[in-house]
């Protein structure tokens, strides 16, 4: 690291890094660890809404004392987006020395939030979902659809990917896609419930929205599946949310607080997060024929565990360019 300079990450220089999905599933589970043990210091994150509607702009910081990782993301979701052939999800991250507060880099957030969130659905799968699950189902095929796949197919044996999205055309890019590149059968399917039914594991990864639309409904859920709300509860009926055996989050404060914002109105009693999960404070799957749930939020404490393993790398790599403070 150069005195009283920072390092500057595109979005090419993260993704050249050539970190693993393995590697961020790891990083996450050390810092989920810490959280569990009180270790860790992530206020709620506090956003802004220009334009109103479901657009937001978050402010997202987290300490993890044990990756000597402190520092805040900033970024943006603007369901509308994919009108000016925009992404939904924009920002950056700055990352800072927990020593000195010295910011030691900024880096383009977008491949970092893609990943990290595919990664805490399968981590929280690791102590959710049964381990032989193999068949599932996604509902937005999108970035998260991708590496949400990616994740769990690092830690499952995964054989088939029902996948349904309200653009067809999208649908078709993912299944030529996600079909080569991981070596799965990926069945197009033409409605929601046909990518639910049947499935061990349900991801669903569309626009996050304050009032659901509340698709999917009691009964499509099998016993014994788990599913990970990537999008909050925006595709779920309340009745079929209340048929879990255990509802969790990936921190209790920040759904609270989310609440109090208006979204999850209706969803079941929380059971645990994902801190007391990996910290071993309360079980996870218990039998094979619970219903499983999780609505990740996507934290700080998620980026945090990433950006120092992004940042040495590039350091190491040659990557970036050096900018005066």
């Amino acid at each position: 690291m150069k005195p009283n300079q920072l390092l500057y990450l595109s979005q090419d220089d993260v993704t050249a890094v050539g970190i693993t999905m393995i590697e961020i599933i790891e990083a996450l589970k050390v810092a989920f660890r810490e959280k569990g043990e009180g270790r860790t210091e992530m206020p709620p994150k506090p956003g802004i809404h220009p334009g109103g509607g479901d657009n937001f702009i978050h402010a997202m910081p987290a300490y993890i004392p044990a990756l000597k990782s402190a520092g805040v993301k900033w970024v943006s979701g603007f369901p509308d987006n994919y009108k000016r052939g925009l992404p939904y999800i924009t920002g950056l991250l700055i990352l800072n020395d927990p020593e000195t507060g010295l910011p030691v880099s900024v880096m383009d957030c977008v491949w970092i939030t893609a990943m990290r969130t595919g990664a805490a659905t399968s981590l929280s799968a690791q102590y959710l979902a049964r381990p032989e699950s193999s068949v599932v189902g996604v509902l937005g095929c999108g970035i998260q659809g991708r590496t949400n796949v990616e994740a769990l197919n690092a830690l499952f044996p995964l054989k088939q990917v029902m996948a349904y999205d309200v653009d067809s055309e999208a649908v078709g890019r993912y299944v030529e896609e996600i079909g080569s590149r991981f070596d799965l059968e990926v069945v197009p399917v033409a409605t929601p419930r046909q990518a639910v039914i049947g499935c061990d594991i349900v991801v669903t990864a569309g626009p996050i929205l304050k009032k659901p639309h509340a698709t999917i409904e009691a009964g499509w859920l099998e016993q014994g599946a788990f599913a990970s709300l990537v999008d909050f509860d925006s595709y779920w009926h309340a009745d079929a949310m209340r048929e879990t055996t255990k509802f969790c989050t990936d921190d209790n404060q920040q759904l609270y607080h989310y609440q109090q914002a208006g979204y999850f109105q209706e969803i079941p009693q929380l059971y645990a997060d994902l801190g007391e999960l990996v910290a071993g404070q309360k079980p996870g799957r218990e039998t094979p024929f619970e219903r499983t749930m999780t609505a990740n939020l996507g934290l700080a404490l998620d980026d945090m565990a990433v950006a120092p393993i992004i940042f040495r790398k590039a350091v190491k790599k040659g990557l970036g360019t050096w900018l005066s403070l």
